[in-house]
């Protein structure tokens, strides 16, 4: 026999080679394992659940992309029923929302998160809650204590806690009815307190204003954009541009601030058809609410049915994770939507402590004591944060550049959460809806109306402060008139109802032009072009159905930014192109690459928004570099979102005494403004000519753990997608905001009704219904509301106690 010549493997290869082995057969199990472990937590679709408490069975019926029809015996079965899915698919989202508004991130996150929780901390709504709990009526308590306990019931029916936890390495706190009005202030944080930031911005304006009329110029009431319900345009005359500008104004700043592009981004239509201008005679409600876009996705789709007084109802829409009602849908007698009203919700009261006693304060009638709370912050891996927060008879106390305010929110009045919600289910017609809109405990929305006879309405949906006039700066606590005692009661709201128009619309600018806005307020509405082609876009559609009303919310025609683009290419003449070979390719990709829209692939719509944006950075650039030195959210475009209108006026009138500092002439300054925008979008070697967009507008839509471990994102985000549109226009959108969905739907015509959003029903990042509909959104196809066929059936069988 023929020996063979191969030497023995040496000791240290055989034994490299089994660590490796070993190596590779714990990362097998390890996969394995977090695989298990993942779907462990996945949420149970078929089959059936025992279930305590329940008046009889509920069946839970999911479609081809997760959107559930729970249908039950009473509408408390249904909020059990909501719970068990709300907690099922969504539980850590909700968690999120409850602690953002209580300031208990830090037991999550551990020390990174505790200057967010001080700041919550100062408004104590964990204290409230309770309260806020305490005062429900007797059915909503009910309804609401069934929520909870099916919140509960479904985050003990996954075999693993939700997958965030086991990376957090925590264990989710069960769900409390306080918790679900918790998660309706978490939403008071999110559409109402940049008026905090706005407040103090406008203060500081004022206090640095050696005129009046420097402040009226700077901080305009309107603007030629606004398309109020009440009139056709706001009759109010432009104030003087003043001889002389502040100190402040123009000067150069040391760092790039914050991009303004995004700092004077709100967002939301809504808009109503009435039966006269619809093909078929029952009103057409359309909204899209626009807000921060991330995963899990804001809403949770479903359609709830249940009898009530003997008759059946049906509700399709959206819910808010956390909270047991539809938050905007139809009932099939009425229809409704939302958009923030941007009124004048929050004041500063400018403190003067007492030189004698530093521990009290000036009041109308003297002086009085301070009240301290201590507040306690579960830090994770850390000891406790322990705040003090200082409370006085207007509000907590707020610290800010050198001075001490009191925050008056409407957000800590009685009455500023609860479920009134779950009242639209009883709506029959529009007088109804806009009746239940205005008791709402809700942040203060635009709501419209429309119901299947035909009519239709728009009110404010939420609490109103009741004073006479709103204050939009900040004021001296001895004033007497100042401020409000009390919320305005329901009937004192401005509402108009079946205008001759036939249609109603809103986008969170000036909604009336009348002494009734008054009611309102300011609170930092918008610039009023996104409502104006809302509302020119509805009356061009003339008699109408579903499918041609839906194209309103894709309309991206570029309305506001072509006389920008116009103000650019006048200011790019022979003489600026002279020996400028840049500046004659940005006039050239001005004029060729311009589109009329923002679509993904126009270079103009791209290089006209650089140069406003420039401008604002040459014009308030130094001013927002101070402003956030007190307050890292504070800018010139937080104070007003019509600082275009103020540009504007500045390059049409073109004044020397307000030329920003280095420069001779306007022409200098917009050129400049060009310079800037052509060095930034080519610093990486591009051409200008590659500058689309779609390429600045591309989605950044994760999960929150993305932030710090971003190799996550290939499981928990969605495609970087281009979008087209932007924020002066119906259809808005930015990388990490826009529209969180888009529906179009006619009472008692469910099934024409259209939907679409950008993130799937499911909060797994295993499950097929995490990014179910996405693209559909990106597309912006026109998707049925009502689920389809079913695919799934869980049934949650009552058990008899």
């Amino acid at each position: 026999m023929k020996q063979s010549l191969a030497r023995p493997r040496p000791l240290w290869w055989r034994i490299l080679i089994g660590l490796l082995v070993l190596v590779l057969l714990v990362l097998a199990v390890a996969v394995i394992g977090g695989t298990v472990f993942l779907r462990g937590s996945q949420p149970v679709l078929d089959g059936s659940v025992a279930s305590q408490g329940l008046q009889a069975d509920v069946k839970i019926q999911r479609d081809a992309e997760g959107v559930p029809t729970v249908s039950g015996a009473s509408r408390e079965d249904v909020a059990y029923a909501t719970g068990f899915l709300h907690a099922q698919e969504r539980f850590f989202q909700m968690d999120l929302l409850r602690r953002s508004a209580t300031g208990e991130i830090s037991e999550l996150l551990g020390p990174t998160a505790i200057a967010y929780d001080e700041g919550r901390r100062l408004h104590r709504f964990a204290a409230r809650a309770e309260a806020a709990v305490a005062a429900l009526p007797q059915a909503d308590r009910k309804v609401l204590d069934r929520y909870v306990a099916g919140v509960n019931a479904g985050l003990d029916q996954l075999s693993n806690r939700p997958f965030e936890y086991a990376l957090l390495g925590v264990a989710p706190r069960r769900w409390r009815a306080e918790d679900s009005l918790l998660v309706i202030w978490s939403m008071y944080f999110e559409l109402q307190e940049s008026q905090l930031h706005r407040e103090f911005v406008r203060g500081w304006l004022r206090d640095q204003s050696t005129t009046a009329q420097q402040l009226d110029f700077l901080l305009p009431k309107s603007s030629e954009w606004d398309a109020p319900l009440d009139a056709p345009a706001i009759a109010e005359a432009a104030a003087p541009l003043p001889e002389t500008a502040p100190g402040w104004f123009g000067r150069v700043a040391t760092k790039q601030v914050a991009a303004v592009a995004m700092l004077s981004t709100v967002g939301s239509n809504n808009w109503a058809l009435a039966g006269k201008r619809t093909a078929h005679g029952a009103a057409i409600i359309g909204t899209d609410m626009h807000l921060g876009l991330r995963l899990p996705h804001i809403w949770y789709r479903a359609v709830l049915a249940y009898p009530e007084a003997g008759k059946p109802v049906r509700m399709a829409g959206v819910t808010l994770p956390g909270v047991p009602s539809i938050v905007a849908g139809t009932n099939g007698h009425v229809a409704w939507g939302f958009t923030n009203s941007y009124g004048d919700y929050l004041d500063l009261v400018e403190l003067e402590w007492d030189p004698k006693n530093p521990e009290r304060y000036k009041v109308p009638n003297g002086w009085e004591a301070m009240t301290y709370h201590t507040e306690q912050i579960v830090v994770k891996g850390a000891q406790p944060d322990v705040l003090k927060v200082a409370d006085s008879r207007f509000g907590p106390v707020w610290s800010v550049g050198g001075k001490r305010y009191a925050v008056r929110w409407v957000a800590h009045d009685k009455g500023a959460v609860n479920l009134g919600l779950l009242a639209m289910a009883q709506a029959q017609d529009v007088p109804a809806a806009v009746a239940a809109a205005q008791r709402l405990g809700i942040p203060a929305q635009n709501v419209v109306v429309g119901d299947s006879a035909g009519h239709i309405g728009w009110t404010i949906a939420g609490p109103l402060p009741g004073r006479h006039v709103p204050a939009g700066f900040p004021y001296r606590a001895d004033a007497v008139d100042a401020g409000w005692q009390a919320l305005a009661a329901p009937g004192q709201y401005p509402s108009v109802i079946d205008p001759a128009s036939g249609q109603l619309w809103t986008a969170n600018s000036r909604q009336l032009a009348g002494a009734e806005y008054s009611k309102i307020g300011d609170g930092g509405a918008d610039l009023g072009a996104r409502t104006r082609q809302l509302r020119d876009d509805l009356t061009g559609l003339g008699t109408t159905d579903e499918a041609r009303a839906y194209l309103v919310m894709l309309d991206d025609r570029a309305v506001f930014m072509a006389p920008w683009r116009d103000r650019a290419l006048r200011a790019l003449d022979d003489k600026a192109l002279a020996g400028h070979p840049q500046r004659a390719e940005f006039k050239r990709l001005l004029q060729t690459g311009w589109t009329g829209r923002a679509d993904v692939g126009s270079v103009g719509y791209r290089l006209s928004k650089g140069y406003l944006n420039e401008l604002y950075s040459r014009l308030f650039g130094a001013l927002d570099e101070q402003l956030q030195k007190d307050d890292s959210q504070a800018s010139f475009a937080v104070a007003t979102s019509r600082w275009p209108t103020v540009i504007a006026r500045l390059l049409e009138q073109r004044p020397q005494a307000w030329l920003p500092m280095g420069f001779n002439d306007w022409q200098a300054v917009e050129l400049a403004a060009i310079d800037s925008t052509i060095t930034k979008l080519t610093a990486n070697g591009a051409p200008l000519s590659a500058a689309t967009w779609g390429q600045r507008n591309t989605a950044h839509i994760g999960h929150p753990f993305i932030g710090a471990m971003p190799w996550l994102a290939r499981w928990l985000a969605a495609p970087a997608d281009q979008l087209a549109g932007d924020e002066n226009m119906p259809r808005v959108a930015a990388p990490e905001f826009g529209q969180s969905e888009r529906m179009v739907m006619s009472p008692s015509r469910e099934a024409q009704a259209i939907f679409n959003m950008p993130g799937g029903q499911s909060g797994h990042p295993l499950s097929d219904y995490f990014l179910a509909g996405h693209a559909t959104w990106v597309d912006g196809k026109a998707a049925p509301l009502l689920p389809g066929p079913q695919t799934h059936v869980l049934t949650l069988t009552a058990v008899r106690q």
